[in-house]
């Protein structure tokens, strides 16, 4: 038994026989950064947070702690029961998530869960030195984290996993480039790869020119994949936004507006992510096809969305950490199918004429309801001439319909990498896509930006 479910169930025996659920969101982590090749301000946090949710009469409350003690267990509690008999009642609650069977998937290394500061420091002086005399900037950070949840009703789980990220910007005034590496191994996560690749990226882009905007063929590296399909979900992926009508989605269950080479799932129980068993209300996880051969199938749920769809819809095991519930249930684990084209490079000669793209930043919603995304390129932008990656341009800006970029796939890399999209703000909750290169036929340029530099 971890520690986690320790705690879970002796906040459990604190509510004092109500009808409550509780979740431990626990975590040991510490973050190495470097700037201008300097590693400095390392970070370490041991944490754990007990969320307790009470309910009474159908109204429900809940409070959080990070007090693990007898005396904080019943503190919360009382406040749990307080909001709970607060509340009016809540006509989608049909109870708390049942006992299950969970699945053994992996997702845990005991080499990465031992890794101190030291060591941490030491995988970022191997990056910095990978880097050769460009500066480098970012993070090397590993972790442990803890999910558990208990409930009346008998349920009993338990998970822990790791993680490890490197990040690299390799830069100085005129150059920029970037690149990342991450797993749930440390040993899988080699800090001189992204370093080396972040700096030979930089030495490619001085002297970046300027871009009409237009509409232009492109070549999508994988981290700008992950962004694109990520800011998409956020609104049309996940029940939240479909039953608000705001997801693109909406009204177009089984019809194909993307191309047939393009499929993306969730799927946290594949050991090539970074796997899950559960999510935060206990229930299994459940892979999940969003778009298969081009055809829109569905989103992801959570237990409180399924019921308010009415349908006899039923969670797909993707209730959020608390620090996302604003986003209600959203993929956490993306699968995207890849294609045949050996490297970047082959997918530029499928182009021809048009863009090559390594990163994305400053992503927003435009249109939800259309799938309309902005933001720049950043740290490695090139033109694409006569099938070949040609001269660096400055940051371009672009404003598109997921449903051009991902309507017209002329071809997608054979390799997929591992994409991390924890931005490390809230509770530690690591997860990524997996995702190939693409070539597209449709990436609007509305601008320019910034040369590429610090």
């Amino acid at each position: 038994m971890s520690r986690g479910l320790d705690l879970a169930e002796a906040a459990l025996r604190a509510s004092g026989g109500d009808d409550a659920e509780v979740v431990v969101h626990a975590e040991r982590s510490g973050v190495a950064r470097f700037a201008a090749s300097i590693v400095h301000q390392p970070t370490l946090i041991e944490n754990a947070v007990v969320r307790v949710r009470v309910a009474r009469d159908g109204k429900i409350g809940w409070a959080a702690t990070n007090r693990v003690d007898s005396g904080g267990f019943a503190e919360v509690a009382r406040r749990a029961r307080e909001a709970a008999d607060s509340a009016r009642p809540d006509p989608n609650f049909l109870g708390f998530a049942p006992p299950a069977h969970y699945s053994d998937l992996g997702g845990y290394d005991e080499e990465t869960a031992e890794l101190g500061a030291a060591d941490q420091a030491r995988l970022a002086a191997a990056a910095i030195e990978a880097a050769g005399g460009i500066g480098l900037y970012g993070i090397y950070t590993s972790g442990v984290t803890e999910i558990a949840v208990a409930s009346s009703t008998g349920l009993a789980a338990e998970q822990e996993t790791t993680d490890a990220v490197c990040l690299c910007l390799a830069a100085d005034t005129e150059a920029s480039g970037w690149s990342e590496r991450t797993g749930w191994r440390a040993a899988d996560v080699d800090p001189a790869e992204p370093a080396r690749e972040a700096a030979e990226t930089a030495a490619r882009t001085r002297g970046g020119g300027e871009l009409e905007p237009g509409t232009y063929r492109a070549v999508l590296e994988p981290v700008a994949v992950a962004d694109l399909v990520r800011w998409f979900s956020y609104d049309s992926m996940g029940a939240q936004g479909f039953l608000e009508e705001r997801s693109y989605f909406c009204g177009r269950i089984g019809e194909q507006p993307f191309d047939s080479k393009v499929s993306i799932a969730d799927d946290a129980l594949d050991p090539a992510n970074l796997p899950k068993p559960f999510d935060f209300e206990g229930t299994p996880k459940q892979r999940v096809p969003m778009i298969e051969d081009g055809v829109i199938k569905g989103v992801v749920w959570d237990r409180i969305t399924a019921a308010r769809a009415k349908n006899g819809q039923v969670s797909t095991g993707h209730a959020p950490p608390d620090a996302w519930r604003f986003f209600g249930p959203v993929p956490t684990a993306f699968d995207m199918a890849g294609g045949e084209a050996s490297s970047s490079e082959e997918l530029a000669e499928i182009v021809g004429d048009g863009i090559y793209v390594t990163r994305l930043h400053y992503l927003s919603v435009v249109d939800p309801r259309g799938g309309v995304l902005t933001g720049m390129t950043r740290d490695g932008t090139f033109r694409i001439r006569d099938g070949r990656i040609a001269e660096p341009l400055v940051n371009l800006r672009f404003t598109v319909a997921i449903s051009d970029v991902l309507g017209d796939v002329p071809g997608l890399s054979r390799d997929r990498r591992l994409v991390n999209l924890n931005d490390l703000y809230d509770e530690r909750f690591a997860h990524a896509a997996l995702v190939p290169a693409i070539a597209t036929g449709h990436f609007h340029i509305s601008g320019t930006g910034s040369g590429p530099g610090l």
